[in-house]
């Protein structure tokens, strides 16, 4: 929901004015307030108080009944003689006018207007904001009741949560003053005199009415209202004297603006105690006004500022676009309960129980409610949340559905006798405990132990009361400044508790994302839970089953990068990185099994699982005392990971508000406006190019006061700015609104500047995403019908058995053998259950301690046979992925069989014991003269199978070096294991054999990688592991390592970027070659190039014109750059000189420089032709190549020469790529559907070029220069097969030094990694990257 702001009406002579005939309606944003009203009792109850009172001559203490007596709604602009300057249309919003309600109603006539009118004071035009009840804002203003006190009372301010029927919240800080009770007898009130006045009162204009007295009470009536400037006030009496009623003052905002409206409204009752009782709405009003003028901030670093006097009010602006506005004091929870407490509270929202909080404080209702909700965050609770409940609506504790509602202490016994299944929080006294029935029957469920633990520790490690951290501080003698240092710490705290309640959060979540299938949207939650600990099953099995954990699984299918998102990347393992590249399924490794051994908190939690206590009744192990004296504890004695947080709190910015003037006509308005946009200009232009960040802001605030100033055309420039600074913050509703609302002129003169021509055409000509269809999260279920091909693969894809396609079509042609080409139900179940039973079975494996050190801490076992006789003695045989060795029987042991790389040869033989033949396996390794035999008997030919596919994949493995191969053999044995168990027929082999595909491809396609291949190539990777299907590799970029202070150790690796198809980037750490980042999204299309620009942006280049630009410290894209009109097709960087350019083609011929720093087009020029498919830089000079030349042109555009094949003979060459090679003065080039190179003499080029023919290429795809040689990527022929083939080639001799043969699919892509080695991306069908070695 994008922040708003008020608007201001273009009016004239006190009417609206009407650019156009007709309305064009645009709704405008409001701003911090949405409402503002005054409550109290009504003047009927005041006077029959005073009465009452007088005639028994005693102080009364009787409830009154609470009533809404003044409204104010935004616009509050007056219509005196203005005119919005600049203005040329109607800014059309609903007509919200402020209006006090009639202070006593003893008959409806009293207000009859004038026969001749259509509408008096009873039937005012005003618009009340979705979410307010005027009927229920007394009572949660007055949730105790309105009762006069004999002495004055403390202000005292409370806060609201607002819900429409539509669940959209807006929230409200009440203030309660108090003022005397005045005598009514002694003068003529307001409502008196106004039913007396004739009805002159419709007639705008001023009079003077005699009250009968010596003063008289100016009347000035305006848009038929009365607005009162005399002096006649109550004064008090002698039988009234001592007694004071309260008042309060309640503003709504769309925003949890908590701590900022208290601190409003606490300078507003200032004011309030000195005026007279007829002042009252005015102030009220005036201060209502102000703060519909003041912008909400947008997400991000910059927090606005405002002069209330005497406080400077600061209105926080949200983290980012995904997260809340946290304007409250988190630690406040901390203060009321014990970390065992808050847990337990924290599960019980998670768990989305029935939650009352209670405390005589009303304020801390909301707040701590909110705080606990602020925890959670990006999770959301879904159902009822009301705060506070005063005494009228306690009944609502009885609804059935979940909810998180708030009493006052005083009724704590009562909702606990009288509600059923409740939790109750006392929140003065620190205690969580169950309603009435639920004593024994219901028991709130416990967090993981080691999450519990390690969040009580860091909870105990922070530092609550901010007198130990300013102690040693001078004191302040300035208010504002003592406040400042406040908030300062405070922020800092708010951000170490938001990060403790997320580690805690994402603790407990992580593993959910690899039960998810993000294909067909399933969460296998069944297998998820077989994962959990037994004593956690009943905290996950609740938490599950919420509406909160069904959002928050939405948003991760969805793939939002939101702060869990964010939080689990950075605190993820290497092994998870790991995992995120392998093919086949997880099993724990030895260094998993290792600690998890060693681990002493460990084998508690598997004693203590069993039969779980209550969190509270836990004896934690290795728990440091309760950090009583509130110092820094000291924690070097804990063994888990250190609770003290080093987090520093995100760099913030502040922005002041100019003065708002009063009256508040339309030139004070224009003019606040006027000046609010001259401070923000010139904040802009004292930014420095690297504050991107800063000037969105900036800029989106600019645009909004634009907005409210009626100049539209300015405001869509300001926010079309924010493609280049922030695209995270770009208003796309609010913009799309504003191009809608356009005149036909308007749009004309739009359309005439280049950027507003490209924003239109983004918001209104492009269709929007198509909604999905079924944006569900499906539960895996296992099928109830018989399965065609296409159906068993989409099953098997949702049980997360296995992804690849391919695979999956072997998987069912296995199953089906012999039978018809379907799959039942009962072979599905009997497969999924096979699959499961040996999953956990791997999970439960237990090594002896020895046995790590024989093994690899990466190493899984997959396979175990049960035991057998061997000729080394009886045991288990075990099979990993590098691996087979024996774990003898009955005593602790390790016996090495073999490695697959070492195996020579695998038989399966049958061997001789009395009179029986006993199905033998025979394993012949290289470094062994002794042959392996064991008897396997019934599980002998699938054991055969298995090795021998391992084998096969560990061979290929290493002749492509692509470990991937291994992966791949892994999952085929895995699958023929569970299709035997499936089966259990004498068929089963048979039908298992149809998954060995490796040791199929060994034996009857052998097909040996050529030597140069070999020699040359060192390793593979797969950017699309994980995909069903493998994706074509569009583009890759390398970027070196670089130790930036803003950058991370391990951020500061090398990196490879490699783009794949619909925009996917996945970026892989180039020092270990395993995945940083799995993918983020540059658009929808196809990327064409990337180029690093000044170490810290990687520009991408897009098919639909857009350059993308990601920030390598944040990995984040939030800059796009829309000048291009057709597919962007080629980069190129000038370093040498500051500050660096960028030179961008696209297709349609046109260039444009940037500069990197500010983003802006410095220059441009149109070629004379189009297809322009590449650009390089070389001595000032731009060459470009074009389908029909290659032509050489100046920074300027000027054309100096155009160089083009053209053979009589033969058709006309259309250029692919080149190759500039200053040192040799050579221009090599490429062209499209041929095998010829081009080389032309940059001493002469008019002289005809050299021609080297590829042998047994059938196309170029790709070309870059590395050192002194040329790479050439395409495809040809291989030992009679198309194959993706690279082409070294020798500069001097202009031959073919190296024939590589790289791929399975077309080379489409070729970059250079610092000159020692290339990087190859494949075509579709194979999808991988090969790394080269360059000599």
């Amino acid at each position: 929901m994008q922040p708003r702001a008020p608007s201001a009406v273009c009016q004239a002579g006190g009417g609206e004015v009407m650019a156009e005939p007709a309305a064009r309606h645009l709704s405008l944003p409001s701003g911090v307030l949405e409402l503002c009203a005054l409550l109290g009792a009504s003047q009927d109850s005041l006077r029959g108080l005073e009465q009452i009172v007088q005639k028994r001559g005693v102080n009364s203490n009787s409830s009154l009944v609470p009533e809404v007596l003044s409204v104010f709604v935004p616009p509050f602009t007056t219509k005196e003689d203005g005119q919005v300057t600049g203005a040329s249309c109607t800014l059309s919003k609903a007509r919200r006018r402020s209006f006090r309600k009639k202070r006593e109603k003893p008959r409806m006539e009293a207000w009859r207007s004038h026969p001749g009118d259509s509408k008096g004071p009873d039937s005012e035009d005003v618009t009340i904001p979705g979410g307010v009840d005027l009927l229920a804002l007394p009572q949660l203003c007055f949730p105790g009741g309105v009762c006069v006190a004999s002495e004055p009372k403390e202000d005292y301010v409370h806060f609201l949560v607002l819900t429409d029927v539509c669940g959209n919240r807006t929230y409200g800080v009440v203030a309660q003053y108090y003022r005397p009770l005045h005598d009514p007898s002694t003068w003529v009130g307001r409502a008196e005199l106004v039913e007396t006045l004739p009805y002159m009162f419709l007639v705008r204009g001023a009079c003077t009415v005699s009250t009968g007295g010596d003063e008289s009470l100016s009347l000035f009536v305006q848009d038929e209202y009365c607005f009162y400037n005399g002096k006649t006030h109550w004064e008090p009496t002698v039988s009234s004297a001592g007694r004071f009623v309260p008042f309060a003052v309640c503003v709504v905002s769309r925003f949890p603006y908590y701590n900022s409206l208290k601190d409003c409204l606490s300078c507003l009752l200032t004011h309030l105690k000195l005026c007279r009782d007829f002042e009252v709405d005015n102030h009220i009003k005036d201060f209502a006004a102000r703060l519909s003028l003041i912008p909400s901030p947008p997400p991000g670093p910059l927090h606005l500022i405002f002069n209330m006097k005497p406080l400077q009010v600061v209105f926080p602006s949200r983290a980012d676009p995904e997260s809340p506005v946290i304007d409250l004091d988190l630690h406040l929870p901390l203060l009321c309960f014990r970390p065992e407490k808050v847990l337990q509270i924290l599960t019980c929202i998670l768990t989305e129980q029935r939650i009352v909080f209670f405390s005589s404080d009303w304020a801390l209702l909301t707040l701590i409610a909110e705080c606990f909700l602020a925890y959670l965050h990006p999770l959301q609770w879904q159902h009822t949340f009301v705060p506070i409940l005063s005494g009228q609506m306690l009944d609502f504790v009885m609804a059935p559905t979940s909810f998180l509602m708030g009493c006052h202490l005083d009724h704590f016994e009562e909702v606990r006798k009288e509600a059923d299944g409740l939790v109750l929080i006392d929140i003065d006294h620190g205690t969580v405990t169950c309603s009435k029935s639920s004593d024994n029957d219901m028991d709130i469920p416990d967090v993981p132990l080691l999450l519990a633990q390690t969040f009580i520790q860091r909870v105990q490690s922070l530092q609550l009361h901010p007198d130990l951290h300013l102690a040693h501080l001078s004191s302040s003698t300035d208010l504002n400044e003592g406040r400042a240092r406040r908030r300062a710490w405070q922020q800092t705290l708010n951000c170490k508790i938001q990060h403790i309640a997320l580690q805690l959060l994402v603790g407990i979540f992580r593993e959910v994302k690899n039960h998810l299938n993000y294909e067909h949207r399933v969460f296998n939650s069944e297998e998820f839970l077989k994962t959990r600990a037994a004593g956690d099953q009943r905290f996950y099995k609740q938490a599950l089953d919420t509406y909160m954990f069904h959002s928050f699984l939405k948003a991760r299918l969805n793939g939002r990068m939101d702060a869990f998102a964010r939080m689990d990347l950075d605190t993820q393992s290497e092994e998870d990185r790991i995992d995120g590249m392998l093919l086949s399924p997880r099993r724990p490794t030895v260094e998993k099994m290792a600690s998890r051994k060693a681990s002493p908190l460990h084998l508690t939690h598997r004693r203590m699982v069993v039969s779980m206590p209550n969190l509270q009744d836990i004896s934690l192990p290795e728990l440091p005392p309760r950090n009583s004296s509130l110092r820094i504890m000291d924690t070097s004695s804990c063994k888990s990971s250190s609770p003290v947080l080093k987090v520093t709190p995100k760099l913030t910015y502040t922005f002041k508000i100019p003065e708002i003037h009063f009256p508040l006509v339309t030139q004070c308005v224009q003019a606040y406006y006027t000046d609010l946009v001259t401070l923000l200009s010139k904040a802009m232009s004292l930014l420095g190019p690297g504050d991107s960040l800063l000037l969105a802001r900036y800029f989106y605030l600019r645009g909004l006061i634009h907005l409210m100033q009626g100049q539209l055309l300015s405001a869509l420039l300001d926010f079309q700015n924010l493609y280049k600074t922030d695209i995270g913050i770009f208003p796309a509703d609010l913009v799309k609104s504003m191009v809608a609302s356009m005149s036909a002129s308007e749009r004309a003169q739009a359309e005439r500047t280049p950027e507003l021509r490209r924003l239109i055409t983004e918001v209104l000509d492009k269709p929007g995403e198509a909604p999905k269809a079924d944006d569900a999260v499906k539960n895996f279920e296992l099928p109830k019908k018989h399965m065609q091909l296409n159906d068993f693969v989409k099953r098997v894809q949702e049980s997360g058995i296995v992804k690849d396609t391919v695979i999956i079509h072997r998987l069912f042609d296995a199953l089906t053998v012999g039978h018809e080409k379907q799959i039942d139900p009962e072979t599905f179940r009997d497969f999924y259950t096979c699959w499961k039973e040996t999953e956990a079975e791997a999970q439960e494996v237990s090594l002896p301690a020895l046995l790590m050190e024989h093994l690899d801490k990466n190493e899984c076992v997959y396979k175990l046979s049960s035991s057998v006789k061997t000729n080394r003695g009886v045991g288990k045989i075990a099979m990993t992925q590098k691996r087979l060795f024996l774990l003898p029987e009955g005593r602790p042991g390790y016996v090495e069989i073999a490695t697959f790389r070492n195996i020579e040869e695998v038989k399966n033989t049958t061997a001789a014991f009395l009179l029986l033949r006993i199905p033998t396996l025979k394993i012949k390794t290289v470094a062994k003269k002794e042959t392996f035999e064991a008897n396997l008997k019934s599980e002998c030919d699938l054991w055969h199978l298995m090795v021998k596919e391992m084998w096969a994949g560990k061979k290929l493995a290493d002749d492509h070096k692509d470990p991937q191969y291994v992966q791949q053999a892994l999952t085929n044995v895995l699958l023929m294991d569970a299709v035997v168990g499936t089966l259990q027929s004498p068929g089963a082999i048979y039908a298992a054999s149809k998954l060995a595909y490796f040791d199929k491809m060994k034996n009857e396609m052998p097909m040996a990688v050529p030597k140069t291949t070999a020699e040359t190539l060192k390793h593979k990777i797969n950017p699309s592991a994980g995909e069903t299907a493998p994706q074509a590799v569009d583009v890759l970029l390398y970027t070196p390592g670089r130790l930036d202070p803003a950058e991370k150790v391990e951020d500061a690796h090398p990196k490879l970027w490699c783009a794949l198809s619909e925009g996917k980037v996945v970026v892989f750490d180039a020092s270990s070659w395993t995945i940083h980042q799995h993918c983020f999204k540059v658009g929808a299309s196809k990327v064409n190039c990337m180029v690093l620009a000044e170490h810290s942006q990687v520009w991408v280049g897009s098919e639909d014109s857009v350059i993308y630009i990601i920030n390598v410290h944040s990995m984040s894209c939030n800059k796009q750059l829309t000048d291009h009109r057709a597919a962007v097709t080629g980069l190129a960087v000038q370093n040498g000189k500051k500050p660096s350019e960028v030179y961008s083609c696209s297709l349609d011929g046109t260039v444009l420089a940037w500069n990197v720093s500010t983003l802006r087009v410095t220059s441009r020029f149109q070629l004379p032709y189009g297809d322009l498919t590449s650009i390089s830089l070389h001595s000032d000079r731009l060459w470009c190549c074009t389908g029909r030349s290659i032509m050489v042109v100046t920074l300027q555009g000027f054309v100096r020469r155009e160089l083009r094949i053209d053979n009589s003979n033969e058709a006309l060459v259309s250029f692919l790529a080149f190759q500039l090679l200053p040192e040799k003065e050579q221009l090599w080039v490429a062209c499209t559907g041929g095998s010829e190179l081009y080389i032309w003499s940059l001493k002469d080029l008019g002289q005809p070029p050299q021609k080297t023919h590829l042998q047994d290429c059938t196309e170029v795809s790709c070309m870059i220069r590395v050192k002194g040689q040329i790479w050439v990527g395409g495809r040809g022929l291989s030992q009679g097969k198309t194959r993706g083939k690279i082409y070294v080639m020798d500069v001097e001799k202009m031959t073919v030094e190296k024939e590589l043969v790289a791929h399975l699919d077309t080379v489409r892509t070729l970059c250079s990694a610092e000159d020692r080695y290339v990087l190859s991306g494949a075509g579709q069908e194979e999808g991988k990257i090969a790394i080269w070695k360059v000599e």
